[in-house]
């Protein structure tokens, strides 16, 4: 699967940890940076790492800063983008599964390395359950992206 992947200074720590994992499960990564723990703007980099997934060059996004908040702010700005900050293993897999997330945004000032790769982990290794009330929940919220985002 190709995964992209960004980043503020906040996140930059964990960015290596996530990558191994990427990297170890077999996944190409596309890295939108960014390259350092100088302080630069988390827009830049979730909507550079949102809109590889919107336009379809990668299938899912790993997006990190200091909470996670403003990256997953930041993403779901972008038509198509399903983003959630997840902190728990249950809430990463189960919003892939039911909600059909697509970036998956994570806080390094809140979490450490071994839990940001269970969470990686368990949102790459899930698939959303077609078929159920959960499609059309978002067959419902993508009806209303469509007429009501430009």
């Amino acid at each position: 699967m190709k995964i992209a992947i960004g980043c503020d200074h906040a996140g930059f720590a964990l960015k290596d940890t996530v990558l191994s994992v990427l990297k170890t499960h077999g996944h190409t990564v596309l890295d939108c940076g960014t390259g350092s723990c100088e302080r630069v703007d988390f827009p830049d980099f979730a909507l550079a790492a949102a809109q590889k997934v919107a336009d379809g060059q990668a299938e899912r996004a790993v997006l990190i800063c200091g909470s996670g908040v403003g990256m997953c702010v930041a993403a779901n700005k972008v038509k198509g983008i399903r983003a959630c900050v997840c902190h728990d293993t249950y809430s990463a897999r189960q919003a892939v599964e039911h909600d059909n997330l697509n970036v998956l945004c994570l806080g390094a000032r809140i979490i450490g390395p071994a839990l940001a790769e269970e969470l990686v982990t368990q949102f790459l290794g899930a698939s959303f359950k077609t078929g159920t009330r959960h499609e059309e929940r978002v067959l419902k919220i993508t009806a209303f992206e469509n007429t009501h985002l430009k």
